[in-house]
Order: structure tokens, then sequence, then C-alpha cells
């Protein structure tokens, strides 16, 4: 009964996990065992000459047949607590212990080594071993990899094949760059400790008010930059293999065994977010370098605008002669526009003589096709009366935004779907989900989520990627540099998405306003990839479907206690003592292990889940139900496109979501303007790990609202968001403990929620120097001891060594340094200042608040968006703190002038923080007055300075007066006559 109920399991696993295991004996006899194959793709572990006498016990013995076949090396592991036993070897074959044999009798007699333990046997069969993967390697090399039909699962295979090596590794910062980094950090907290005592205990009684604003300023400040630098205290890079992708999973006379990629773009207005820059993005995708089989674009139309529909129409058609264009000649990058825009040697590396040919053949097809998407804008300008009508003659479904039924359009794929060339296109899917009254849709998050259901219904492949209509694949093997580190075995199980950074086009060089955002993306993201990942951005990036649909991640199962110390320390598995793994680090190869041991766990422990929860999960669809089922992806078995289409429409409903989990714990969570943060959050409390790949192409690059006006709307986006999450149940200061979220990475998704409120103390503080300047005459710090002034001035050389060590090891220059900090100010006391109000009245008001989608760089001219002036109401703030400190700056100067050279140093402080506010907000000021063809702004304003202490000066010496030698006599104020 007993084997039949293990026969029984054995034959579930197989159809769970597709597993074949094998029944057997260990060649010592003592043990019956069952093997499960696993892929033979990974690496086995070394062993060591002098392996214990569990690891001798699997050798044969001794006086063996020396013509016998010895067997592969291999390590086991003893579990004491199951009676399990894990054999690695090539193979890595995982057994189970089913009983044990008698074993033979030992004869005292004889020696030990006789029975294999303490022989040099081992020892001689691994120099066998490795003599012959030598041998093996040589072979390869003189053949150049030809005529080597091996499929990778044979056991002799060189270990040296680079298609058994690691897809990706860590690149951790050298410690002649980050030891520094990490000193200066624990003197500045130990400083500011200093500073702070000082600060407390030495009140300005005669003006107690503004001492007593500016400390808890000061305390505030500190606060957040810790909750900011301590999550870089471990910045790592990394790097992939490509090649290595390849030769694994794309072996010559097979099939792709790449995974496939279903990629999102979602757009909403097509008169704000113009159609040509829609259909290029969607053109990068349909030419990008994957199998064209594993390739499917689905194009979210949240404004159900029947010109994006002809838009991506025409787009479907110009793409079979661009994307054979682009795969023929290699050209980077696959997007039309950005692509002749170029002003580089298009014809470096080309060698074929029909490229100038055809380029300027494909350059006048792009310009007829932007003349057709222009035509179509146009023509959209003004709506007829009854309305749009498809070329049917029948009316558009979508001709009222707020209540139209879902669509979906597949332009290619399954039939039609060729280029000119006859091969095959990827699939492209327009997609306009259901809108009705009385039902809250949730924006972009709700589009993103009917996505999800869409595809998981028509291709159901196992990894998506996201991008925002304004990014495109500037690099053709983006998703391959993601797949190193997704279809990686060592790490891509528990990987829930991979970040990549945000790059732009369009951008001044200065880049007046930090719309590249450098310090973010290549110090703070660095950071968090060493803990437990980058935060989610919203766009260029890759996720693993299971880790949406609110899965936890692979528990790493712990070892049990070794009871020996024969062990080296990085080891703890068992017992085994030797020179470590060559992996790329033993910290990966442990978690292979690991991994193996919870997807049997999860076979022996978890029961299915029923299907009535399934539903009221994700929602009453039987063919979406099953397809989450289903860890690898694919669509159903017997099932056909026009039913698949039917089940995909009925997803998009709009009372599909109700009484379900769908924006709570599955899909993009509701709940924040911000959902990408939001969603994030959600799955490191999962316990996923995400990572972040900065390719040396940038994978995707984008546009940047540049004009002063668009861009703070930008960033009062972000931070009411941030202030939405704050305020709800899902804050980080008290949401998700016990999961596994790490808590340097909870410091990290704390910053993130409280960085807007940081805005009402630097208003305070950048108006103070102004007020004891012009009003009080007072200043917030007594006068200084020698020791004061000692933390005063350790205090400000930790602040500049800290950012100078950090754009040491990051490589971020200088100039993009200062432009963070100087927009750092910009957007403190105007945006974020806005988002805390305007977030208060939301959350405890109910008053909602809409937001434009923010206008791009204009091409009329190169960057005329960049001196166009756009008036809003986030301008007063910072336009107020300019005028107080620039007249508190007068009144400062006039004041010491009148009471003499020698009352100078007093004001010294005061004048330096009204600079320090002045400097900070000079971009600002230049966006109010600045132009290339104007007086440059920085020569008025220091015009308007050194006029007016000009003229305090006249003022005081009064040239024109006759000065007189003798004494100073006043008046009595008698009228002598």
């Amino acid at each position: 009964m007993e084997m039949e109920e293990s026969h029984g399991r054995e034959e579930e696993e197989e159809k769970i996990l597709g597993t074949r295991w094998e029944r057997d004996t260990c060649p010592r006899g003592t043990h019956k065992v069952r093997r499960l194959l696993l892929d033979s793709a990974l690496l086995p572990l070394s062993v060591a000459p002098d392996a214990d006498a569990l690891a001798s016990a699997y050798a044969p013995d001794a006086d063996a047949d020396a013509d016998a076949p010895s067997p592969s090396p291999c390590i086991l592991f003893p579990f004491a607590d199951d009676g399990e036993i894990l054999i690695l070897d090539e193979k890595w074959l995982f057994c189970e212990l089913l009983s044990v044999v008698q074993p033979r009798s030992m004869d005292p007699s004889k020696d030990l080594a006789a029975y294999g333990y303490g022989s040099v046997a081992w020892k001689e069969r691994m120099e066998s071993w490795k003599q012959r993967q030598e041998k093996l390697q040589m072979m390869k090399n003189e053949k150049g990899g030809k005529e080597w039909d091996d499929d990778g699962d044979n056991p002799d295979l060189p270990l040296m094949d680079e298609a058994r090596q690691p897809l990706s590794r860590k690149l951790p910062i050298s410690s002649s760059q980050i030891n520094p980094y990490r000193m200066i950090i624990v003197i500045r907290l130990v400083v500011l400790g200093f500073f702070f005592h000082y600060r407390v205990m030495h009140p300005v009684n005669e003006a107690y008010a503004l001492w007593l604003i500016s400390v808890i300023c000061e305390i505030w400040f500190g606060l957040s930059w810790i909750l900011d630098q301590f999550p870089k205290w471990l910045p790592i890079d990394r790097e992939t293999y490509l090649d290595r992708l390849s030769l694994r999973y794309e072996k010559e006379g097979q099939p792709s065994q790449l995974a496939p990629v279903d990629i999102f773009v979602s757009t909403v207005d097509p008169l704000k977010e113009p159609p040509l820059v829609t259909a290029n993005t969607v053109l990068s995708i349909l030419a990008v370098d994957y199998p064209v089989d594993k390739v499917s674009c689905y194009v979210s139309d949240d404004g159900a605008a029947m010109l994006t529909f002809e838009a991506l129409s025409e787009t479907s058609e110009f793409a079979r002669k661009w994307v054979p264009f682009c795969k023929k000649f290699n050209i980077e990058p696959r997007v039309p526009e950005f692509y002749f825009a170029q002003k580089i040697d298009y014809l470096k590396d080309k060698v074929e003589a029909s490229f100038v040919k055809e380029r300027r053949a494909m350059k006048r097809e792009y310009e007829e096709f932007k003349v057709r998407i222009n035509a179509l804008v146009a023509k959209a300008q003004k709506v007829p009366e009854e309305g749009w009508t498809m070329q049917d003659g029948t009316p558009w479904p979508g001709n009222n935004v707020r209540d139209h039924p879902g669509m979906i359009q597949v332009f290619l794929g399954q039939s039609g779907g060729h280029d000119s060339d006859g091969n095959e296109l990827p699939r492209l899917v327009y997609v306009s989900r259901e809108k009705r009254p009385g039902y809250n849709h949730h924006k972009k998050a709700g589009a993103m989520n009917a996505l999800v259901r869409v595809s998981a219904v028509l291709t159901n492949v196992p990894y998506l990627l996201n991008l925002d209509y304004d990014h495109y694949f500037n690099n053709s093997k983006a998703i391959r540099e993601a797949m190193c580190f997704m279809m990686d075995p060592l790490i891509g199980k528990r990987v829930c998405y991979v970040q990549f950074p945000q790059r732009f086009d369009g951008i001044d060089r200065h880049d007046r306003y930090a719309n590249r955002n450098t310090v973010f993306f290549d110090i703070n993201m660095k950071g968090l990839d060493g803990i437990q990942g980058p935060i989610y951005v919203g766009t260029g990036c890759v996720f693993r479907r299971l880790a949406l649909y609110g899965y936890d991640a692979p528990k790493a199962k712990k070892p049990p206690t070794r009871t020996c110390n024969c062990l080296p320390k990085w080891c703890c598995c068992g017992c085994y003592a030797g020179t470590p793994p060559p992996l790329e680090g033993i910290e990966e190869g442990i978690e292979v292990i690991n991994t193996f041991m919870f997807s049997y766990a999860r076979i022996e422990t978890e029961n299915p889940t029923p299907q009535h929860k399934l539903e009221k999960k994700f929602g009453q669809s039987s063919v979406f139900v099953a397809s989450t089922m289903l860890e690898d992806g694919g669509t159903l078995k017997g099932t056909s496109p026009a039913s698949l289409l039917k089940e995909a429409i009925h997803v998009i409903s709009c009372s599909y979501e109700d009484k379900t989990e769908w924006g709570k714990e599955v899909g993009w969570i509701y709940g924040s303007v911000t959902e990408d943060v939001l969603t994030g959050f959600k799955m490191h409390c999962h316990g996923w790990r995400s990572i972040y790949c900065i390719p040396a192409r940038p994978a995707f690059k984008g546009s940047a609202p540049i004009n002063l006006s668009d861009r703070l709307h930008q960033v009062l986006r972000w931070a009411l968001g941030s202030i939405e999450i704050f305020l709800s149940r899902h804050c980080p200061l008290w949401y998700g403990y016990g999961g596994g979220l790490k808590w340097l990475e909870r410091l990290s998704y704390i910053n993130a929620t409280v960085y807007p409120w940081t805005s009402i103390p630097l208003l305070a503080y950048c108006t103070l120097p102004a007020v004891c300047c012009l009003l009080t005459g007072k200043f917030i710090t007594p006068e200084l001891s020698n020791v004061a002034s000692l933390w005063f001035l350790s205090l400000f050389i930790c602040i500049f060594a800290t950012s100078i060590l950090e754009m040491r090891w990051s490589g971020v220059g200088i100039e993009e340094w200062w432009r963070n900090e100087q927009f750092w100010v910009i957007g403190g006391v105007s945006a974020h200042l806005f988002a805390v109000f305007q977030g208060l009245l939301k959350v405890l008001a109910g008053v909602d608040t809409n937001f434009t989608v923010t206008s791009k760089g204009g091409d009329d001219e190169e960057f005329s968006e960049l001196y166009a002036f756009k008036w809003t109401t986030l301008l007063i703030p910072p336009t107020t703190l300019l005028i107080i400190n620039l007249i508190g700056v007068v009144a400062g100067v006039s004041n010491a002038i009148n009471n003499g050279y020698e009352s100078w140093g007093p004001p010294f402080g005061k004048l330096f923080f009204a600079f320090w506010v002045i400097v900070h907000l000079y971009p600002f000021l230049k966006g109010l007055l600045g132009r290339q063809n104007r007086t440059p702004t920085i020569i008025i304003v220091w015009s308007i300075l050194l006029a007016s202490i000009f003229s305090l000066l006249w003022v005081r010496v009064d040239p024109f007066f006759a000065k007189s030698d003798g004494p100073l006599l006043e008046g009595c104020g008698l009228d002598c006559n």
C-alpha cells in the first residue's frame, strides 16, 4: 500500500513539474533511494580529495573492478531531521531515502581503507575526472564548437563550457571606493550627534522662536538624511552574459527555448500623447532582437480614441517594411524617428552595398508614414456632431469616452502577420477596456490590470514588460538582458522584476531642471540593488507574471545544524570539507539548493486551492483562473481563437474586478497615483527580490517635460502619490512586518513616502535667513565658541566628503549632482509643499485632484519648450522666497555698512544662508527670466545686487559734502538768531 502511494505521488509530481523519478540503490548497497532528475545545465560542486565518511560511502569499494566505469563525482548532504539525502552531481540528483538496506558487516581485521573510508581512491577518481574534462574541452576548442552535437545533458560535458555557466554576476564596488564612503558616513553620523547636542543645549534666548523652529527643521533634515543614506550602504553593479544565454537556450538546429514576453504600452489621450510617438514605440517593440514567436505587444487605449486605433493600423502596415530592414542591417536604435535623426556616421560597420539605397528608400517610406499619421491627427481635431464612423459605416464604439464597450483588435499575429520578406511578425493587439458611469476605473493601474488579464487569456506568457507610450527600445537586446536574470537557474526563481534605469532624449545640455534624475538612478537604485532590489518606477520593467498574481516568493528552507567541525564557514548544508564550489558566488550556489528544496517541499505539503477561492481572488473567468495555474505559461488546449477573444472581452468588463482581490493583492495595486511604487512595495513584502540592470547601451529612452511648469506638475504628481501611500494602510512605517521585506529596504520605502513632508521645514529654513537679516536683526545660533565652530566645520566637511565619494563610486558628474541639489530645493518649496496640502485634502476631506497629462518637449525649435513661460500657482512660493532673500541680502549689507566695517562678522552667517537659498533657486529664476538670445539672468541678478550695494555706499560716503577737519559739532536744536 505504501509503495502504491509513493508511485502515485511520483506520477502526480511528474504531471506538475514535468520531472522524472528513478528508483535505485546507492553504489554501496546500503540505501534504497529515488532520484529526481533536474536541469543538467547547472554547475556541479567540486569535491575535495578528503571527503568525509558519508561521501566515501557513496564511492565504490577500493577493491572494485578497475575497468568498471566510475560514477560521477558528487557531494552528499545528510538531513537527519527527515531522513533525506541530497546528492549533487552533474545531473543534480535529489534523492529521498526510501528504506535502509541491511549494511554489510565490517571485518575488524581489515583496514578501513578497504571500505573506502580514508582511502586515496576518491582522490584518484577526481584526478581522472578532471583530466577527462580538460580533454573534452580541448576537443571542443579544436573543432571550434562544430560537430558538438550534445544537447547539454551529457555528464561528461566540460564544465568550462559557457553554456553551463551563470548568466549574470554581481560586481561589488571596489573596497578602495566603498570603504572610505562607509567610514565618512559613520563619522558624519557621530558629528551629527554632537552638532544636535550643541544646538539643543545652547538656545538663543533673544530669538527663541526662531531658534526653536531652526532646531526642529535641522532634526528633520538629519532624519531624512539617515533614511536616504543607509539604503545606499551596499551598492553593487551587475554584469550579464548574452552569449551564454544564447548558448544555453538557442541551440543550433533546435527551436529557441527563450521564455516568451508580453509587452504592454499604455496611452490615454492621443491629442496630448502624440500618436506618432506611440507608433515609434510600437515599431521599436516589433523590431526587437528576440524570437518573433515569443513577443506580443499589447497597446492599451484608455481613451477609446479612433485616432489611436487608426494610427496602430497604419503602424502595423509600415512595420512589414521597417522590421526586416532593421534585422537585415542590425541597426540601432530600431525606432525610425530617432534613427534617421542621428547625427552620426550611419555607414559605420555596414558592409552590404545595398545599405545606402535601402536606407534612402526606407527613409522615404517613413516620411510618407508620418504624413499619413499627421493627416489622421489633423482630421481628429474637429469631432463630427454624429461622432466618428468606421470604414464600414458603423459608429465607432468609443465615441463616448466614459461609456463604451470593451474593444480588442489583433492587428498582427496568427494569420496575416508577415513582413515584406515573408517572415513572421510579433503579435500586435489593440485593447480598450469597457467603461461605464458609476465605476471607479483606477486610471493607469486599472488599465494595466486589464492588460494582464487579456494577455493571460490570449498568450499567457510567464514574463511581462511595461512601457509608457514615449519610452522606446533604445537597445534591441534589452529583453535578453532581462532574461539573463529571469532565466538564470541560480537566482531567477526569486526575482519578481528586472528594472532598467530611465534615460531621456531632448534634454538641454545643462539639464536645468534635473530631468535626467541621474543621482536617483545611478546612486540610490544601485544601493537598493545590493539589499533586496530597486523600487519599481513605472516603466522599463520586466515582471514575472506569478509575482503580479500576489504569490509569495519561494521560501528557502533552512538546512539542519551541522554536527561536526569539518566544514568551512561558507558551507552549512552538511558534513563536507574542501574548497568552495566554482560558482560566481557561494551565496548563489546555496540559493539554488534552497530553491530546489522549496520546490520539493511545496509539492509534498501544499494542497490544491479550491476553485471557488481562486475565482474569489482572480474573478469569474474559468479560462483566466486556469491560466494562473500554469507556472510556465501557455494557452489552454482545446480552445479556439474566437472563444479566447470572447473570454478576453469578458475579463476587461467594468464589473469583472468587483469582489475580487484585483488592485488589493493582485496586479497593480490601487490607492495611489504612483501605483508603481506601491506595486513594487507589495512584491517585496511577499519576499521577492528585484534586480537593477544597467546595460552598456541604455535599454530604453523616453522624453521628459523640460518646461519648468510641466516639470513641477510632474513632480507634484509623484509627491502626491507618496502622500497617499503615507496616509494609507500600506504605509511602510506599519505595513508588511513579518513578511519578507528587509529592514534597509523598508527604510528606502519610508523615505520614498515621507520626503514630501520635508517641504514644510525646508520652506521655513529658506525663510529664516531673510527674516533674521531683514526684520529682527537676530540669528538662529548664539555666538560660536571654538568647539562649536569645530562641530559646524566638521559637519560641512562630512557633507561635502559624502557627496564627493558618492560621485566617485557611482560615476555621477558634479554638474549632475549639483543640478539635483538645486531642484531638490526648487521642488521642495513648490510641488512637494502643494502635494502635502492636496494629499491631506484628498485623504481627509475627500477632495480629489485631477491631473492633466504633462506635455513633453516640442520639436518646432530645439529646446523651444524650455523657455516657454506657463504660469501656475506652483511658481508662487519659490518666487516669494527669491524676493525675500534678495531683499534680505540688500538689507543685511546696508546694515553692516551703516554700522561700520568692524561689524561685518555677525551678518556673515546670515548672508551665507541667504546666498545658499538664492544659489539653489537660480535655475528657477532663470526659468522665469532667461532665454538664450536675451541678457543672461546672472547678469541681471548681480546687476541688481551690485547697484543696490553701490547706492548704499554712495549715500554713506557722499563725496559732494564738504568735510571739516575740526571737531564734529552737534546742533543743540536752538535758534541762535
